[in-house]
């Protein structure tokens, strides 16, 4: 039990160390990665419908 306690304080210590992101900062990076996913999306989105498009050419 001791062991955990301990390793409860070193993490706290530690976590009391940690320089936190502002509101802004974590806005704008959620906002960063949500617009790349869905362009990532689209892409391979476009990407499929264009092999199914060839590969169906092909198959004649």
């Amino acid at each position: 039990m001791d062991r955990f306690v301990s390793f409860l304080k070193e993490a706290w210590a530690e976590l009391k160390k940690v320089t936190w992101p502002s509101r802004k900062q974590v806005m704008y990076a959620t906002l960063t990665v949500i617009v790349v996913v869905m362009l990532v999306s689209v892409y391979l989105g476009l990407v499929d419908m264009f092999c199914t498009w060839f590969m169906g050419i092909l198959m004649r």
